[in-house]
């Protein structure tokens, strides 16, 4: 070869190397780049939460000795002191000027208030020197002028009223959808009273207004002690007390005029006394704080007997170093601010049981309020400071244990493993467990590799040891182009044509998984009979299968055709039925076995053409010296050419496993997307990649559910990374070890 030629040669060959080696980089590059990417979204789920002083100012002696109650409105712009003479003292928390003053109209004149109790951060239940009990409410209406400037119009509402005899200790008003209005008083001796007014409108337009007072009786509960805490939820419906010798009583006020003892229980079994109580939003979860500085929230589940429901301990937060006087829940979520006698603040969130927050950077702390927006906390100190906290806890409901762990939500009868992104309500408690999700992409994997790997394996052998070539020449091209079906034609005919065809057929189903193998034997051992006849010597090999198609027809067929009549005689003419009433097993009709079908459907390609090649590719030679020293053809196969082979025909089985758990439309269309917990052919599955799918367009950018998707995608690519890599391990010691062949 002339030296120029060569030396084209080797220039190009340079040239090649270089752009197959940067073109394999890049791709490495964007991998990692992706997965820097969608990894970059997910780190702030775990960042830890930020506080810093946002402002303070330091009051006026007088006015620290009135200051009754604190507020805050959603705007962080002004705070509000509530004194004793009714008046609304609101104030710049960040420059500490006085901005405005609102006067509480008092029931009767000269009345003064005695003591306020915060609903929120801007309603009031008051208690007046008259005897009087008042509910009210500062209502913040924002207005734009023509410059775009922003300014707040600023009024107090009055919701309810009451009028008493004589001043009790505390008192708690609340009003319901209904506009009946409850008020629960602790009366000085430590007896309680409720009085309940309810508007009733008949069905000629007249109003009527109805009045029930009643005292709840305690005497008969035996020693309980001195009643402290109460906690009334938002409706006036369910009323929590707690006694100073350690009782929690719960009492049902929702039927007028009737009240009912559901509870009383001793919560902690070392006798403390319960200190501070407060319903977490959404009124289901009871937070309590003890006298020992434990912190613990309770809901009401089944009793083990089976009547009712019974308070008990959920959740047990972070505790503090003294006895619990206060406790602020949120108004957005289940965070809880409690307060300790040594005037610290904690944040801590309960669902997902994280302390956020510790808050004594200053002095003493005496009483708070969450901001509406949970994303501050106001503050009185000891030595007569108002203090505003910025908060910045984004996600405060995940933790690794409610992302992979059980979790005990409100209103379960059990811990549990949960997926539910969203209801109905604003007050409901996210469950963004990933456990069942994972198991879904398992559970649907399974099915599908036990579906396609031996008919797909099976097909391989054949086509490439025991076919003629014409066959193959038929078979390999129509196999590869069913892999070039879009996904979603094949979830969108496993839905709507193969599920509804399955449930008629199922018991025909499970017939033909009996048939089919008992008839290919038979037909293989009849097959062995018939070829020792000089009649059936002439038929070519590799074209026995033609002999044993109508066999398989013909055990369908008697499938389809026993199936019915098996079903009235086993099942009572509905095996749905008998599988829930005998085995509680329900029959999803987009189940298991439709994604077995269809997924399998999808891989079985991948394999089937990988695993072909690699058996055809064995050197003719090995086959040729297997037979010349009296092998028989499967003799042959199964000991030279598939472990000759194993390598390709694990890399092949390994794709279609990717393949498999990285589907979206057939698992997103056929499977039902009910995140469960159970290896039940029956019933369906939520993979990873469908409900990446289904929620990624409703999720919030920047918010939980969108960071908790991106991390799906992290543990997707994780899992497929790791299998991946344990393939080419595996695939690299076959090669070691079958590559002399």
């Amino acid at each position: 070869m002339e030296r120029h030629v060569l030396k084209k040669i080797k220039r190009h060959d340079r040239i090649a190397r270089w752009v197959i080696t940067a073109g394999g980089l890049t791709i490495i590059a964007s991998v990692l780049l992706i997965l820097f990417l969608i990894t970059r979204v997910t780190l702030p789920l775990f960042a830890s939460p930020q506080s810093g002083v946002l402002g303070h100012s330091t009051l006026s002696a007088d006015l620290r000795n009135e200051v009754l109650a604190l507020g805050i409105d959603e705007y962080l712009e002004a705070a509000f002191l509530l004194t004793r003479p009714g008046t609304l003292k609101l104030w710049d928390p960040r420059r500490g000027v006085l901005i405005e003053e609102l006067q509480i109209q008092p029931p009767s004149p000269g009345a003064t208030v005695i003591s306020a109790e915060a609903s929120d951060a801007q309603t009031f239940d008051l208690l007046w020197s008259d005897g009087s009990v008042t509910r009210d409410q500062l209502q913040i209406h924002p207005r734009f002028d023509a410059g775009g400037q922003r300014s707040f119009d600023r009024t107090l509402e009055r919701l309810a009223t009451f009028a008493i005899s004589a001043p009790p200790r505390r008192a708690l008003v609340r009003i319901d959808g209904e506009g009946r209005q409850t008020l629960v008083t602790l009366l000085a001796d430590g007896r309680l009273e409720v009085r309940q007014n309810l508007t009733v409108t008949d069905f000629l337009g007249n109003e009527e207004t109805e009045e029930h007072a009643f005292p709840l009786d305690t005497a008969d509960l035996g020693e309980i002690g001195t009643i402290g805490p109460l906690a009334l939820d938002r409706a006036g419906h369910t009323l929590y007390a707690g006694t100073d010798r350690g009782h929690l009583l719960r009492w049902d006020l929702s039927s007028a005029g009737e009240p009912a003892l559901l509870d009383n229980l001793q919560p902690f079994s070392d006798g403390r006394a319960p200190t501070a109580l407060a319903l977490v939003y959404g009124d289901i979860s009871l937070a309590v704080g003890d006298s020992a500085g434990g912190m613990s929230t309770w809901f009401a589940v089944p009793a083990e007997e089976g009547t009712g429901k019974v308070l008990r301990k959920i959740h047990t937060l972070d505790p503090h170093d003294s006895s619990i006087v206060a406790i602020y829940p949120s108004a957005r979520d289940k965070s809880l601010l409690s307060l300790d006698a040594g005037g610290v603040l904690h944040l801590d969130h309960m669902t997902s049981e994280r302390h956020l927050l510790t808050l004594d950077e200053l002095s003493p702390v005496v009483s708070a309020v969450f901001a509406p927006r949970g994303n501050a906390v106001a503050a009185l100190t000891a030595d007569g400071r108002a203090l505003l906290w910025s908060v910045d806890a984004p996600h405060p409901e995940i933790s690794w244990k409610t992302l992979f762990g059980k979790v005990w939500y409100e209103s379960y009868p059990e811990p549990a493993y949960a997926w539910q992104s969203s209801a109905g309500s604003d007050d409901f408690e996210p469950k963004m467990s990933l456990t069942p999700l994972i198991f879904g992409t398992l559970k649907g994997t399974f099915y599908a590799m036990l579906f396609a790997i031996p008919l797909a394996l099976a097909g391989a052998v054949y086509t490439s040891q025991f076919g003629q070539q014409r066959l193959r020449q038929w078979i390999k091209p129509t196999v590869e182009i069913m892999a070039a079906i879009p996904s979603v034609v094949i979830g969108f005919l496993a839905a709507l044509w193969f599920a509804p065809l399955l449930g008629k057929h199922l018991p025909a189903l499970f017939l033909s998984l009996a048939f089919i193998p008992t008839t290919f034997v038979l037909a293989l051992l009849a097959w062995q009979l018939l070829r020792r006849s000089n009649r059936f010597k002439g038929i070519d090999r590799g074209y026995e299968f033609l002999a044993l198609v109508p066999v398989l027809v013909l055990a369908v067929a008697a499938a389809l055709v026993l199936g019915p009549i098996v079903e009235g005689w086993l099942f009572a003419g509905d095996f749905k039925l008998w599988l829930f009433t005998e085995t509680g097993t329900r029959y999803d009709p987009r189940n298991s076995i439709v994604i077995a079908f269809a997924l399998g459907f999808a891989v079985i390609p991948i394999i089937f053409t990988i695993a072909e090649d690699a058996l055809s590719n064995v050197p003719a030679s090995l086959k040729a010296a297997s037979l010349a020293l009296g092998a028989s053809r499967w003799q042959t196969v199964w000991r030279v050419i598939l472990p000759s082979a194993s390598p390709g025909i694990f890399a092949g089985i390994m794709i279609g496993l990717g393949r498999a758990i990285g589907e979206t439309m057939i698992v997103l269309m056929a499977t039902g997307n009910t995140p469960i917990i159970d290896w039940s052919l029956f019933n369906g599955m939520r993979p990873l990649s469908a409900n990446i799918a289904v929620e990624i367009p409703e999720a919030p950018v920047g918010g939980s559910l969108f960071r908790v998707l991106f991390l799906s995608a992290v543990i997707l690519f994780a899992l497929t990374f790791f299998l991946n890599t344990v393939a080419e391990i595996v695939r690299q010691r076959l090669r070691a070890k079958y590559g002399r062949f």
